[in-house]
């Protein structure tokens, strides 16, 4: 039976990468724990889950013409380093409670909740803009830039960002594609869909670096992450293929749901672990 959970939840993990370009561990770690895994585990397995489901949807992202291989290793070597910083604060943390990281993890949740919906208001305020200056002639090409975005060299913000998201692959066993995509939007200027597909190209790097890390610790569960991996293998082919069709309202609504129960589930935990 908990074959039969961890291939179900790796499934619906992958479906959740494709459609908003992230690793899939806010789905994956909660589930793990709730079968009886330790927050440490649960964190290394996702990981290696991540790694999978993100380079299936990667494949048939690149099959569609959809993947820009050169702003994913943009993003992705700034990643490298710091996903080995968030394994080390991993293996940190098993000096104290337990209950501190899947405290940390719930919070991290609810953030979410709020990056999702900054995603989503830039989203529209992008559109808007977009409306205007197709109503608009009169206004010169140095102005057409997003009143949204503030000039920072390109380097720069995208040193931020995958160094972000790399930590936080490390740190919560996630791909980092919940940063990494308004972040791209904000920074980058990207439009949503290319931000989405970039970030799901630069999870590979991001899940195999802290992969590694984590598998060097002695911290992964081979099985279930092979498991896990193999629902998201198919759940990614499913969405990445609905990604350019769906509207992704309802679907951004239903996630930010999941992620308030989960992280409520994820507090009650942490207060029995400490």
């Amino acid at each position: 039976m908990d074959w039969l959970i961890l291939m179900s939840a790796g499934l619906v993990a992958g479906i959740m990468a494709g459609l908003l370009g992230i690793g899939g561990g806010t789905v994956l770690v909660p589930i793990m724990i709730a079968l009886g895994h330790s927050t440490v585990e649960a964190v290394a397995t996702s990981s290696l889950s991540i790694v999978i489901t993100s380079l299936s949807g990667s494949i048939q992202n690149w099959r569609m013409g959809y993947l820009d291989l050169k702003r994913v290793l943009a993003l992705g070597f700034p990643a490298l380093a710091t996903a080995q910083l968030g394994v080390w604060l991993v293996n940190l943390s098993k000096q104290f409670s337990p209950g501190l990281l899947t405290a940390a993890f719930a919070a991290f949740l609810l953030i979410n909740i709020g990056l999702v919906s900054w995603r989503n208001y830039i989203v529209a305020q992008q559109q808007r803009y977009i409306e205007k200056l197709a109503l608009t002639t009169d206004i010169p090409p140095t102005e057409r830039l997003s009143p949204l975005s503030k000039q920072m060299h390109p380097l720069l913000a995208r040193v931020i960002t995958g160094g972000f998201a790399g930590m936080l692959a490390g740190v919560f066993g996630i791909g980092g594609g919940i940063i990494l995509v308004p972040l791209q939007m904000l920074l980058l200027h990207e439009p949503i869909k290319l931000a989405i597909q970039t970030s799901l190209g630069v999870i590979i790097i991001t899940a195999l670096s802290a992969s590694v890390g984590h598998a060097v610790s002695g911290n992964i569960l081979p099985i279930a992450g092979l498991l896990l991996g193999m629902g998201g293998l198919f759940g990614a082919q499913i969405s990445t293929r609905l990604l350019p069709k769906l509207p992704d309202e309802i679907v951004s609504l239903l996630f930010r749901g999941f992620l308030g129960l989960m992280s409520i589930y994820l507090f009650w935990k942490a207060w029995q672990q400490w």
